[in-house]
């Protein structure tokens, strides 16, 4: 491990987060790193870390052992679970991928259907991927990526990490804090029990995120123990991760577009005591549940939200993914260059998602800690677009590479879901005395009712 890159990020990430309580050093245990341009080991470790130390301050127990394994979490940042006697789930539509353009090259963002739909609104309807190549290689890159997104759909040009600063959207980027925070209005008294065992018990935390990154943050609390309900809109699919995201949760479905989803919606939050949302900038308001609506809804209400591509800015409202900041922020292009590879060399796991998954969680411990010592309400903002900016800035990588997980990697016994068998990981942090352990197995979308137990 590249330590210096390591303790510069937690360093930067604690500090962001504004953790109250003297932190001890954290023990890294565990051999092994990703290979990358950038550090990415150190980014899983640090926030992992980071997240820890936001546990460890809500317990107020700021002398308890905190270890976190980067060789796990160098794992959990691609996968967490491996199906038995079946096929693994495809990451990726067989459309998704990089294409060459007349000028340089495009990520196409597929997916899901109705971004599949609006790529080939555009390029049209192709046979397979060579046929799509040869459409897409007749445009330039940022007209195409522009009629994409006017369409609809995902699509980024890759651009170098120069231009991306230049860029009216990455300046604004570069000027947001990894953490924004709010402190609301005193909120009624209340009592958390925050027994070490099992912290978060009989707290609720309503999860309106979809793919990577918020599913992440809210599996870690359901993991601490509390009561997390996924909401999704009809008809939504995540075939890929669910059985990797959904492990403890509730998951129904509720359409926050109708007039009765969106009263339904008021009940469960005047209910719950976190809300975790990953809808673009505007989204959530434009619904009528902007900041002050929703602290009005649920006093004291810890709200944290993710937006890919940040809150300000022109791109403040695009559609965005992990792949797609990768290829505009610049770090595709510089691990081009760094392999010497004739195409776009992107970051070996989906890092930005992971790292802002358990940024978040930390965020929501800190929200707990606030609401149960200053009895107020808090909300903070993050997006991948600023943790991608965060790991630029740490470019010194590694060639070493990560052997494949062996049985001693693994939790002892079969994990068996609706899903079917599969091994699950050993979790990469552990706080002395407080398990990260899940009551449920993985659930499929909607297969729960839209209510609290």
């Amino acid at each position: 491990m590249v330590k210096s890159s390591f303790s510069s990020l937690l360093t930067t990430m604690t500090q962001d987060l504004e953790l109250e309580t003297p932190q001890p050093s954290v023990s890294v245990v565990g051999r092994g790193e990703l290979s990358s341009r950038f550090p990415v080991t150190e980014l899983a470790t640090a926030s992992l870390a980071t997240a820890g130390f936001a546990l460890r301050a809500l317990l107020s127990r700021p002398d308890t052992p905190l270890y976190v394994d980067q060789r796990l979490g160098s794992y959990w940042f691609s996968g967490s679970h491996f199906p038995v006697n079946r096929a693994p789930a495809a990451l990726w539509d067989e459309f998704a991928g990089d294409y060459a353009t007349q000028d340089g090259w495009i990520r196409l963002h597929t997916n899901a259907p109705h971004h599949r739909q609006a790529m080939e609104s555009v390029l049209g309807v192709s046979k397979d991927k060579t046929a799509l190549a040869q459409r897409v290689a007749t445009w330039s890159k940022i007209e195409l990526e522009a009629a994409i997104v006017a369409a609809g759909g995902c699509a980024a040009a890759m651009l170098t990490h120069d231009e991306w600063l230049k860029h009216p959207h990455g300046k604004t980027v570069a000027a947001e804090p990894l953490f924004w925070q709010q402190f609301h209005a005193e909120a009624p008294r209340t009592t958390l029990k925050l027994s070490p065992a099992r912290p978060l018990a009989g707290l609720r935390v309503l999860d309106l995120t979809r793919i990577i990154a918020g599913p992440v943050a809210t599996r870690f609390l359901a993991g601490l123990g509390a009561q997390v309900l996924r909401l999704d809109p009809p008809g939504w699919e995540e075939p890929t991760l669910v059985e990797e995201v959904t492990l403890g949760k509730k998951c129904a479905t509720l359409d926050l577009r109708s007039v009765a989803g969106r009263e339904k919606f008021k009940i469960l939050l005047a209910k719950a005591n976190v809300l975790v949302h990953g809808y673009r900038a505007d989204a959530l308001e434009s619904l009528g549940f902007d900041t002050e609506t929703l602290q009005a809804l649920s006093p004291g209400l810890v709200d944290v939200s993710l937006n890919a591509w940040g809150w300000h800015g022109p791109w403040r409202n695009r559609r965005g993914f992990d792949s797609l900041v990768q290829m505009s922020s610049g770090i595709a292009e510089a691990g081009m260059r760094w392999k010497n590879a004739g195409r776009p060399y992107p970051l070996p796991v989906q890092a930005l998602d992971h790292a802002t998954g358990y940024l978040i969680a930390a965020a929501v411990l800190k929200g707990l800690h606030v609401r149960h010592v200053q009895n107020q309400g808090y909300s903070a903002r993050l997006s991948l677009a600023r943790t991608a900016a965060l790991l630029m800035s740490h470019p010194a990588g590694v060639q070493s590479g990560l052997a494949a997980p062996g049985p001693h990697d693994f939790q002892s016994g079969m994990e068996w879901s609706a899903f079917g068998l599969g091994n699950r990981l050993k979790f990469p942090l552990r706080l002395a005395g407080t398990p990260v352990i899940w009551a449920t197995p993985p659930m499929p979308l909607g297969s729960a009712d839209a209510a609290w137990e």
